[in-house]
């Protein structure tokens, strides 16, 4: 059965299986040889893991590395623990399994069902031949709307990122209400005055991990990139921004998204305050008004009561203004220049809304879209349509989704990379993905919707296109080369470009900086949808920077 078979087949499975095979999934226990370790086992702070042959390239792939204790028990809705020591030596030839969560958005893990609370481990690929090497690391962050996801996925296969010189890792970290319920009990425990925002807790677990073994595995501790696409993207933001993740990376790389969303957003992160008050209701749903009966629920019962009333716990799903992992929103801690010291790359899709903007139904109207924006926007209304105009059916169709797409992901993108060319000390590259996949039509809708739809990057940017069973052609497979070249350059260098490729500029951020577009044929050039961003930006920020 190919990926795409067992994609449709495990896609089309309902609720209530996937919530049998939560109930049924466990951690898989470390296999223990008794005796000394042999000589080639790896050590990392824990223990002894075995290593294994590298494949036909040189690459070893190394599954399901614990970089925290489960957070079960007494440690749900608490940050990371350390690792509990094991004896003998470890196999990592499996993949943990991934972190509670609903079918919501599909499967879009299938080639591993298993599912439990214990999930924070992390994979590694490496074409190292020695620890002495000490090659950079690339540590990817998943997206999937803070609500699902995994390091096991199949497009984010480390091999062929490997191949060209650097160690990949790939990481879970807690999702959904697991990893972002905020609750007063649990503000007084945390000692940091905060609740929420667990999952981010857990990918600087798994960097201050890295920063301590991945020596072992030839990786160099001083030389590591984050990167992520959608609400890996935006985790990625949220460290760059985070006083907690000082010193964790050198690089960062943001795919489709950043946490810079201006309070006059319609996606302004909300307060501890307003999610304490979510967390609270969310307990009393489940008759659990108390940390302590809410830690005794099951994963299943807690993950259900998520499910069916969405809306109503959303707050409870999604990151906020904690006060600890981001003091402040994110546009004032850029705008200050408090942000962390890295190089920067970023950038978007050409169409980011078409996939959001399928599921809204009935599909906007000239009148009804013309009377969203005049009451969002009031007198700032004719210069949104000026840039976003919906004259006619189609326009109001291409315009909806825009905006959607541009306020949710591209806008804050922008901001984000314009911000910190100006108020951070590294450089920043900055991008615009145009180059439409060839998907078919049947095979992701809505994902296949008009034009270069949110996602489209990944495959090329991983050099993964035989994931995906589509008509490549010719210029996919030089976009594969070159996509995946800029990345791995940009992680060794902080700087994207290198022999053969076309001239990647450094982004000022000014009216005239130039951006790498990503089209059948790349070339440097003017943002195409700047104008629509300093609209929104002229709405949003009364005073922008």
């Amino acid at each position: 059965m190919t990926v795409r078979d067992k994609l449709r087949r495990v896609g089309g499975l309902k609720l209530a299986v996937a919530l049998a095979i939560m109930g049924a999934a466990a951690a898989a226990p470390p296999v223990r040889a008794e005796g000394a370790a042999p000589a080639h086992a790896l050590k990392v702070e824990a223990g002894q893991i075995a290593d294994v042959a590298p494949d036909a390239s040189g690459v070893r792939s190394l599954k399901g590395i614990p970089f925290a204790a489960p957070p079960v028990g007494n440690l749900r809705w608490k940050a990371p623990q350390p690792v509990t020591a094991w004896e003998g030596e470890r196999h990592a030839t499996q993949f943990g399994p991934r972190c509670m969560q609903s079918a919501r958005l599909g499967n879009i893990d299938p080639l591993n069902p298993r599912m439990s609370e214990d999930c924070l481990y992390l994979n590694i690929w490496t074409p190292a031949k020695s620890a002495n090497e000490r090659l950079p690391v690339m540590v990817w962050i998943y997206g999937g709307s803070f609500n699902v996801g995994a390091g096991s996925e199949p497009w984010y296969d480390g091999t062929n990122l490997a191949k060209k010189g650097v160690v990949v890792v790939t990481l879970n970290y807690r999702v959904d209400v697991f990893g972002f319920l905020a609750h007063p009990e649990l503000t007084a425990e945390s000692g940091h005055g905060a609740s929420g925002n667990y999952g981010f807790m857990d990918q600087i677990a798994a960097l201050q991990w890295v920063k301590r073994n991945i020596a072992s595995f030839g990786g160099d501790p001083g030389a590591v990139t984050i990167f992520g696409e959608s609400a890996g993207s935006l985790s990625v933001s949220t460290l760059v921004a985070s006083p907690v993740a000082k010193g964790l990376f050198q690089r960062a790389i943001g795919q489709s998204g950043a946490i810079l969303y201006p309070d006059k957003s319609p996606f302004a992160l909300p307060s501890l305050a307003k999610a304490e008050q979510a967390g609270t209701s969310f307990g009393a749903g489940l008759a659990a008004p108390s940390i302590v009966e809410l830690r005794a629920k099951s994963a299943e019962d807690v993950l259900q009561a998520a499910v069916v009333n969405p809306g109503g716990t959303s707050v409870s799903r999604l990151p906020i203004i904690d006060g600890y992992i981001l003091p402040e929103n994110a546009v004032e801690i850029f705008s200050k220049g408090q942000q962390n010291d890295v190089a920067l790359l970023a950038g978007a899709t050409a169409d980011e809304g078409t996939l959001f903007a399928a599921r809204v139904q009935p599909p906007p109207t000239p009148v009804s879209f013309m009377e969203q924006v005049r009451k969002r926007f009031g007198e700032r209304s004719d210069a949104v349509l000026t840039v976003y105009p919906a004259n006619t059916p189609e326009q109001a169709t291409a315009s909806f989704a825009a905006l959607l797409g541009d306020d949710l992901i591209s806008y804050p993108t922008w901001l984000w990379s314009g911000l910190h060319a100006r108020t951070g000390k590294g450089p920043v590259y900055r991008y615009s993905f145009e180059l439409r996949p060839p998907a078919p039509e049947a095979s992701l809708t809505p994902l296949a919707s008009s034009g270069v739809f949110h996602t489209a990057e990944i495959v090329y940017v991983w050099d993964n296109l035989q994931v995906r069973e589509w008509p490549w052609r010719p210029e996919d497979r030089r976009m594969a080369q070159l996509a995946s070249s800029y990345w791995v350059n940009f992680a060794k260098t902080g700087n994207p470009n290198g022999p053969g490729l076309p001239d990647w500029p450094a982004y000022s951020g000014s009216g005239d900086a130039k951006v790498m577009r990503f089209t059948a044929e790349p070339s440097s050039g003017p943002d195409p949808a700047r104008s629509r961003y300093e609209v929104l930006d002229a709405s949003y920020r009364p005073t922008p920077q």
